[in-house]
């Protein structure tokens, strides 16, 4: 809130209470000075009030916790214990309204005391006359409405501040953590207290990156929407939009606000679309020149059975030989296109567990892993990961990613760690490898038709995975680089 609409809230406060009598409540155990007070109070002109006296501390404690009253007179002297202890007790139960103290005698101690514990005012009885009350009671209803708004308003940006859906927080001039919301814990998987004396350049994955932003921030004094890479404490790359903004308080110390939208997902999406667009390009490619090829190849077939009723010789023979082979591989190469193609249809799917599907395909593939000398191991949970699925299909899935896993690796340097792990209503199964990595120039093109580096290789493996791994309404996310090995993380929703 601006100080221009506090102020416009402030007038409309005053204009709806300006009529309404104060209330008052003395608490003095000793009714002559009740007397003289009130008397005070009652001479004030142009406003109403209602006065009322209480001598007991526990009487004028449940009274002032209750908040009955709009403004509170205590004498020091309360019997056996102090007004000061009634003020610091009402005080620690959260109490919003004035508390004026009242003094025999001038005493600085007490007076300073009573200030450093919360009191609005302090008044000294011997002095007391109707123009200082006017003056306390006018200055400590004016504060208490000010105090009141200023804790609204804080109340209500620290809920907008603990509810965002995105990571807010603030940090000191050099970016250490100050105070953040629940979700910047929960993004970067750190406790609480931990991340407090943590710098948020610890989270970025390329320092050069995180060397620009300083600069920028410096510079210009704020960041606004800058495509970041962060990670997580469990390693996650957390794909996220940073803006910061450099601040300064009351005291003229600056200070850093910054706000972090999550765009994992949303990156993911935008890639399994863009993967699907192409896969559905090229797959309406392969089926028109599949029928244009077949079209030719069935009259080259039927002419080759025409002429194998014929006479012919040797050569004519042999020939006849080469061409019919070469019919029938072009014949085979069509098929197999067209069944890279073609999506699994839905009402195959069966309740599986995710252990039995992959045991079956690390059966298939068993002898490779043997005869390159490959360390492999599978980290499965206790309870059967059940998804709904075409277990024949998602075999051939889970077994074209272990042969590249297998190929990318030096024999007997090969470490292959296969695991599941769920989380948040999925099934999550990890094909990690030690290999040679993917370039990220060529990481784009990896789910691609006829994309390959295999001399003799059709580059329809990864494109018929991902073509599985989509019609089970799951994802595959991959991290890699340069010799820095390959873990492909296949996401399935629970059965």
């Amino acid at each position: 809130m601006y100080p221009s609409e506090i102020n416009a809230h402030n007038q409309r406060l005053s204009m709806t209470t300006e009529n309404l009598p104060v209330k008052i409540l003395i608490v003095d155990d000793d009714e002559e000075d009740f007397f003289l007070t009130s008397q005070y109070i009652k001479k004030i002109r142009g406003k109403e009030f209602v006065i009322d006296w209480c001598y007991r501390y526990n009487d004028a404690l449940e009274a002032i916790v209750e908040g009955r009253y709009d403004i509170y007179f205590i004498d020091y002297y309360l019997g056996a214990q102090t007004g000061l202890e009634l003020m610091k007790e009402a005080l620690g139960q959260n109490c919003e309204q004035p508390l004026i103290l009242l003094t025999g005698m001038g005493n600085q101690k007490i007076d300073l005391e009573a200030m450093q514990a919360g009191a609005y005012d302090y008044l000294v009885k011997l002095e007391l006359n109707t123009e200082k009350i006017e003056r306390c009671i006018r200055y400590s209803l004016e504060r208490a409405t000010s105090l009141k708004i200023l804790r609204s308003n804080e109340r209500k940006f620290r809920s907008i501040f603990e509810r965002s859906k995105d990571a807010v927080f603030l940090t000191d001039e050099s970016l250490v953590f100050k105070d953040l919301n629940d979700i910047t814990v929960s993004m970067f998987g750190y406790a609480r207290e931990e991340l407090m004396n943590m710098n948020l350049l610890h989270f970025f994955t390329k320092p050069q990156q995180a060397e620009e932003i300083v600069k920028l921030l410096k510079s210009e004094g704020n960041v606004e929407d800058i495509e970041v890479e962060l990670i997580s404490r469990g390693n996650d790359v957390l794909q996220s939009v940073l803006s910061l903004s450099m601040e300064m308080d009351a005291d003229d110390n600056l200070y850093v606000q910054g706000i972090i939208h999550d765009i994992t997902n949303l990156k993911r999406a935008e890639k399994a679309t863009l993967q699907a667009e192409k896969l559905g390009a090229a797959n309406r490619l392969v089926r028109a020149l599949a029928h244009e090829v077949r079209n030719p190849l069935n009259n080259i077939n039927l002419s080759v059975e025409q002429l194998a009723q014929e006479s012919l010789g040797d050569s004519g023979v042999i020939y006849m030989d080469i061409i019919s082979r070469n019919s029938k591989r072009i014949n085979d190469l069509i098929t197999e296109l067209l069944l890279s193609s073609s999506l699994p249809p839905e009402n195959v799917r069966e309740k599986r567990a995710l252990q039995n599907i992959l045991d079956d395909s690390i059966a298939t593939i068993i002898d490779r892993i043997t005869l390159k000398k490959v360390n492999w191991k599978v980290v499965y949970p206790n309870e059967p990961a059940y998804i709904m699925a075409d277990p024949m299909k998602l075999k051939i899935a889970f077994t074209n990613i272990i042969i590249n896993a297998i190929e990318a690796m030096n024999e007997s340097k090969g470490e292959l760690d296969i695991s599941i792990t769920s989380q948040n209503g999925h099934h999550l199964v990890s094909i990690k490898d030690n290999g040679t990595g993917i370039s990220k120039e060529t990481l784009p093109h990896l789910f691609e038709p006829y994309f390959t580096f295999k001399r003799n290789g059709l580059g329809l493996g990864l494109a018929t995975t991902l073509n599985i791994i989509q019609s089970h309404k799951a994802s595959i996310d991959v991290q890699t680089g340069d010799n820095q090995g390959s873990n492909f993380i296949l996401k399935f929703e629970r059965a």
